[in-house]
Order: C-alpha cells, then sequence, then structure tokens
C-alpha cells in the first residue's frame, strides 16, 4: 500500500471555541467544520506552553515541556542543538518529501529544522528594527510582496499601522491576494505543482494569523462589526492580578480597554479566521484537482489561544480556556476504511500529540523521544495491540513562566486547578458547569475534597523540579523561576 500524504496546519492564537463545529455562536468557519466531519474532533485539546515559540517545541518535537525544556517564552536557543528529533525529520527519514509554508518561530529564523525546504513568513518585524537588515535574510513574503505589480521597493505588510501584539483592528490596505494569508495558501497550491511525484509528501502549512495584526481583508471584518456589543465580563478572582493591570494599553497583557476597541479586535480576529478557512477551501480543493485528496491526512490545530478581553486578559501565555485551550481536527485519509468520520472525542491532549499521532497514521515508526502519545485510537476503528490501547492520561500537566513566576496548570478537561508560584494564589474550576471560568472554588469549604485532589496532581507533577516547587509535599510559593534558556540547555547537555 502506498504512503498516505500528510498536511499539518497550524493557525497562531486561535482559540479552542472558534469553530462553528465546536458550536461557536458567531464564527464561520465551513470548510473546517467540514473537516472535522471528516474525521475526529478534540473538544479538551491544549497547548501546554501556550506562546509560540515553546508551544511549536512541542509540535515538532512530540516531547512536554518536562522534557523539551521550553517552559516559557525565550529567543535564542539554537532548535537543532536542544532538539535533534522532530516530526519532519522522521518524515524525512521515511522517504517523505517534507515542505514548510509560512511561520515557523525557530532560532535562528533561516534553521529548516529538518524540512527539505521552507517557504518562510514568521510576521515578527524585530528581525529587521535589530539594524534594519534586509528581508531576504529571515523572510520570503515581504520580498515576494515588493515583487508584485503596483508594490513599491519599499513596502511591508505593517505598513498600515496595526501592530504585531496590539489589539488596534483595521481593514487590510492592499489588495487581498498580498495579504499574508492568501500568500500562504497560494504558496501551498502552488508547490503542489512543484513537489517530487515519485514520492509521498509532509507538507506544514502555518499561518501567521489571526494573531495580531488584527487586519482581515474588509469584507472579513464586515461580517462581525454587526455582532452584539462586546461586553467585559469578569469572574471573583481577577483581584489576583491586579499587581500587573495596565488598563488603557492597546498592546496591554492584563487590564481594561474601552469595550468599543474589544468589540473591534473581536471583529478583526473572527475575520482572519473566515479568510484562513477560505484559504484552505483552495487548499483542498487543489488536492482534488491533483487527485491527492484520497490519499492526504490533514490534521489542523493552532500553537495557543487568545484571551481576547476575557476576565480583562489579552494576548496568550495564561492557563485559562481561551489561552491554552486549542482547536484540534484529525481526518484521516478518504480511502482509510478503518477512519472515523464525525468523531468527537472527550480525553484531554496536547500539542505534543501530535507528532505521534501523524507519524502512527502514516505507518511511520514514533520514535522514542516522544512522550506525547498517539491518538489513533481516537481517529480509527481498527484496535492495536500495546500501549497506544493503555489507559489514557488522567489529566494534563501545563506552565508558562509569565509576570515573572511560573503560572502552573492542570486539567482534565472536566476540572481545572491553577497555582502562581510567586503569589501562591489558587484557583479551581468546575469546567462542565462554568466553562467561562467564572467561580473559583478554590476556596469553598464544599469544594475542599476537589480541590486536594487536584492540588496533589500539580504537586505530583512538580516534584523534583529543579526550581524547587515543592518540598515535603507542600508547594512553595516564593520558588526561583528558572530561565527557559537556561533549562533548555541544560536539558541539552544532560
Amino acid at each position: 500500500m502506498n504512503k498516505p500524504n500528510v498536511i499539518l496546519i497550524c493557525v497562531d492564537e486561535w482559540r479552542g471555541d472558534c469553530l462553528g463545529a465546536e458550536g461557536h455562536p458567531h464564527v464561520q468557519t465551513p470548510h473546517l467544520d467540514e473537516l472535522a466531519g471528516r474525521g475526529a474532533r478534540f473538544r479538551h485539546a491544549y497547548s501546554a506552553t501556550p506562546t509560540c515559540v515553546p508551544a511549536r517545541v512541542a509540535l515538532f518535537t512530540g516531547q512536554s515541556q518536562e522534557r523539551h525544556g521550553r517552559v516559557g517564552y525565550e529567543e535564542g536557543v539554537k532548535f537543532d542543538d536542544v532538539h535533534p528529533v522532530t516530526l519532519q525529520g522522521e518524515f524525512g527519514r521515511a522517504g517523505y518529501q517534507t515542505q514548510a509554508i509560512g511561520k515557523l518561530h525557530v532560532h535562528p529564523a533561516r534553521n529548516r529544522v529538518g524540512f527539505d525546504d521552507v517557504l518562510l513568513h514568521d510576521g515578527f518585524l524585530h528581525f529587521a528594527r535589530k539594524g534594519r537588515r534586509d528581508f531576504k535574510f529571515f523572510d520570503d513574503y515581504v520580498p515576494w510582496l515588493r515583487r508584485q505589480p503596483g508594490v513599491t521597493a519599499d513596502e511591508e505588510y505593517f505598513d498600515h499601522g496595526a501592530g504585531c501584539n496590539s489589539t488596534v483592528a483595521r481593514p487590510w490596505d492592499k489588495a487581498e491576494r498580498l495579504h499574508p494569508t492568501s500568500w500562504t495558501g497560494t504558496q501551498a497550491v502552488e508547490w503542489l505543482y512543484r513537489r517530487d511525484p515519485t514520492a509521498p509528501f509532509f507538507l506544514y502549512l502555518s499561518f501567521h494569523r489571526p494573531h495580531p495584526p488584527y487586519d482581515p481583508p474588509r469584507w472579513a471584518m464586515d461580517m462581525y462589526l454587526d455582532l452584539p456589543a462586546f461586553k467585559r465580563r469578569l469572574g471573583d478572582w481577577e483581584h489576583h492580578f491586579e499587581s500587573v493591570r495596565t488598563n488603557g494599553n492597546h498592546q496591554l497583557a492584563f487590564g481594561t480597554l474601552s469595550e468599543a476597541v474589544t468589540h473591534r479586535a473581536r471583529a478583526g480576529y473572527y475575520g482572519l479566521m473566515t479568510q484562513i478557512d477560505m484559504q484552505l477551501m483552495r487548499v483542498f480543493e487543489a488536492l482534488n484537482e491533483f487527485g491527492l485528496a484520497e490519499d492526504t491526512i490533514i490534521a489542523f490545530t493552532s500553537d495557543h489561544g487568545e484571551m481576547l478581553g476575557d476576565h480583562d486578559f489579552y494576548r496568550k501565555a495564561v492557563g485559562y480556556e481561551g489561552s491554552a485551550r486549542v482547536p484540534f481536527i484529525v481526518a484521516p485519509a478518504p480511502n482509510d476504511p478503518a477512519a472515523r468520520r464525525g468523531g468527537v472525542v472527550d480525553e484531554v491532549v496536547e500539542l505534543r500529540d501530535v507528532m505521534p499521532t501523524l507519524l502512527d497514521l502514516a505507518g511511520v515508526p514514533v520514535p522514542e523521544s516522544c512522550d506525547g502519545r498517539s491518538l489513533a485510537r481516537f481517529v480509527r476503528d481498527s484496535p492495536v495491540d500495546g500501549p497506544d490501547h493503555a489507559p489514557w492520561r488522567q489529566w494534563l500537566h501545563g506552565e508558562h513562566v509569565y509576570f515573572g513566576q511560573s503560572l502552573q496548570w492542570v486539567t482534565d478537561g472536566h476540572v481545572k486547578y491553577l497555582w502562581a508560584s510567586e503569589w501562591g494564589t489558587e484557583e479551581l474550576f468546575d469546567l462542565d458547569a462554568d466553562p467561562g471560568e467564572m467561580h473559583n472554588l478554590a476556596p469553598v469549604p464544599e469544594h475542599a475534597e476537589l480541590l486536594a485532589l487536584w492540588k496533589g496532581r500539580l504537586i505530583a507533577d512538580l516534584t523534583g523540579r529543579e526550581e524547587g516547587f515543592v518540598h515535603d509535599g507542600e508547594l512553595v510559593t516564593g520558588a526561583t523561576v528558572v530561565t527557559m534558556l537556561s533549562h533548555a540547555r541544560a536539558l541539552a547537555g544532560s
């Protein structure tokens, strides 16, 4: 039997609840909804370290943060020095042609990290601002943009003034075909013409959006400007973060903005999602036209979510649902007779599970370096003896260094416990009864037993960590937080 092709679609900053298939009341994603109907949708998928760099390390290595060492966001760690075994590298070893298009966010910027070839658009201008270097050194999209008819030699995607970490939203200022999202879709279709027809392929198709700038084409933004007005919603626990509040800052992490500003940011954010969905339809149609659709596995996920004003939070890095929960769809090849169609999976899963899942579905051995687990048991009907059918994980441990401390959390998708290492604050949520995380059960005496159970699970995960989070079986407030750089390098040398 021929090896199936594999496409991994990764978007940036897409909340787990923002799919029509998830029952979202406003976001329109018809083509992703159809993809979910062709495979399995995972309702409780998370990014255990929810920012760009550590999340993509988990995606590429199949490892938890305890193993890959990236416990927060930090630039400057050479990827190959720390992470030699990758998803793309294993596909390459199995005879696949491997291609990345879009965002990688690795160091150094032009590192192919195991891919045969990369067409790059990371969407960050700090590379350029450091010495005003030529975009050609670290980006393929902007040089392409400047070669297009009617575009000047110094234009870039940032000309409209909406920032890469800002809540300011406005429509795209150029022709839609010039948008980075359209470029990514176009490059994917054009690559299908250039691929090696004698080999199966692994394509990593990585969209920078819906990460800011919130700059969809005007039609896409207009779809969502007339939604019911955004209303600020607070729970009974946000006072834990008062010391880091920065009200009115359009690049804030925690604080208040006018409801009108957030309403417009939401329209831009949702508009970018619908634009991506349309570009994915182009890719799916191209697969049909090339006769590849029936033999191609497709997975869709995001590196993390976006708080988008929930509880006065914006951006990501925290363990709350808007930030840490991500969409995750796996559609086996249509010609796979054992594939389940339209399945909805309740188990808790994480980005580390993507690598072993795709390798397993393609019949490629999963390396021992992975501590993620294959989800093939949930997307195919044919049972396989062995560890694939061992009991699934009871809970997931996530963390991120943020606000000068380590924000820790554990969840099974139904209950969540969160602890801040410097402040010692605790939150406990019943996600089934309270999906918006409005009511903190940690201080409620009636829930003391549930609190002890979930706190104990976090203690079990943190026992023995070099930071000293646990002493004599108890969480230690004020434990030293190591930098991500030193932690990752320490693991590399071990």
